[in-house]
């Protein structure tokens, strides 16, 4: 199955010193809570957001009926462009999953920055390309397999990209994912989501806490990514 996490450049890493200078002049550097809004889905777009420190998730309503976690972003990523740049309003809210900052910057400034300043539209062209592949992405999520291949290519992805290793071989994710976030990252209900973890935590293949997912047996979520094709699924 593809990533769910594909490898991407930051945005900020993309900027020259002087692009980076301009912004930080341009924007005001705000704190965020976790679980606390940086971006409301439907509000008007008068400012893009630049995340310095901590990480957030992109979440809009679905139309299955329960909220879709579109991407989960992390320090240096720029959240909120395409509203910006397209003059309309949000399409998808973005909450703090932990301790975080993110730079404003107002939606009049940073296209006249853009304008004149070539690597500012590099990493805003860059950022819009990868958009594009993620919406692909959520496309095609709901055939690409069984809900236990789904779920068992995002433990290992979480694991790869967030995880640490713990003394007991297992490998912990330093994300505070809710099973909520879970479910709508592969695009599923919660019930359904909670009852395979169930059946691995017994199986011995993961642990989950609050807000807490260790990674015991990777090689057996391996096995359930490539093994499982695509199934109808209860809810």
């Amino acid at each position: 199955m593809s990533s769910q996490f594909p490898r991407r450049t930051a945005f900020w890493s993309v900027l020259d010193p002087p692009a980076r200078t301009e912004l930080l002049r341009l924007g005001e550097e705000r704190s965020y809570a976790p679980r606390e809004v940086l971006l409301h889905q439907h509000e008007e777009s008068e400012h893009v957001l630049v995340l310095r420190r901590g990480h957030v998730k992109v979440t809009a309503a679905s139309h299955l009926g329960y909220e879709a976690v579109l991407g989960i972003r992390d320090p240096g990523d720029l959240l909120g462009e395409q509203a910006c740049l397209e003059g309309r309003p949000r399409s998808a809210t973005v909450t703090a999953l932990t301790d975080a900052s993110a730079l404003i910057v107002p939606a009049r400034a940073f296209t006249a920055a853009q304008r004149s300043m070539p690597t500012i539209a590099t990493g805003v062209q860059s950022v819009l390309s990868a958009r594009l592949r993620e919406a692909d992405r959520y496309r095609t999520a709901v055939g690409a397999g069984s809900v236990q291949a789904r779920l068992a290519s995002l433990l290992l992805d979480l694991a790869e990209r967030y995880g640490a290793p713990l003394g007991s071989g297992e490998t912990v994710v330093r994300l505070p994912l809710s099973q909520d976030d879970l479910s709508g990252l592969v695009l599923s209900s919660r019930r359904t989501v909670s009852r395979v973890l169930e059946q691995w935590r017994r199986q011995g293949w993961v642990r989950t806490g609050r807000h807490r997912l260790v990674i015991g047996d990777p090689d057996a979520l391996k096995r359930t990514a490539e093994d499982h094709p695509p199934r109808a699924e209860s809810a």
